[in-house]
């Protein structure tokens, strides 16, 4: 009995834990900052060491849905259906997350990341930034429902 008990808590406590990252699963639509047009629509995923990573699910631009022509090493010339865009992020505090990196398909840069949950899981800001997070620049991604 006791150890029923124990795997129930232990299965209770990874569900709980898997369950508490607001990102794991949920699907946005990209907006440019420059054009503010949508550009695609990403799905982020929990990986197994906790951070999240975000792939192109769909392109909204038409002409752009080929390949990553501007991108280095891996993704030079691949489709950008199914390209992670975010590597690497994770939860620090509340609705807040660090630690990650974005890829701009248009430039092929790779740039650090914060964002942050806003307006009740309706949006979600995003700061890449190169060294500091003053020089960086800004985009707002709707959630998708």
């Amino acid at each position: 009995m006791k150890k029923l008990a124990l795997a129930l808590g232990l299965f209770s406590a990874a569900v709980l834990t898997h369950a508490a990252d607001p990102l794991n699963g949920t699907v946005w639509k990209t907006i440019d900052d420059k054009t503010k047009q949508p550009k695609a629509i990403v799905k982020f995923t929990e990986l197994k060491n906790g951070t999240l990573n975000a792939n192109i699910q769909n392109i909204l631009t038409p002409g752009e849905e080929n390949a990553c022509k501007k991108c280095e090493g891996p993704y030079h010339n691949k489709s950008l259906k199914g390209l992670t865009i975010v590597h690497n992020l994770k939860l620090s505090e509340g609705q807040q997350y660090e630690g990650g990196s974005i890829l701009d398909p248009q430039s092929g840069k790779t740039y650090k990341l914060k964002a942050e949950i806003t307006e009740g899981g309706k949006k979600l800001n995003l700061r890449g930034y190169i060294g500091i997070s003053v020089l960086g620049r800004n985009q707002t991604w709707i959630r998708v429902n």
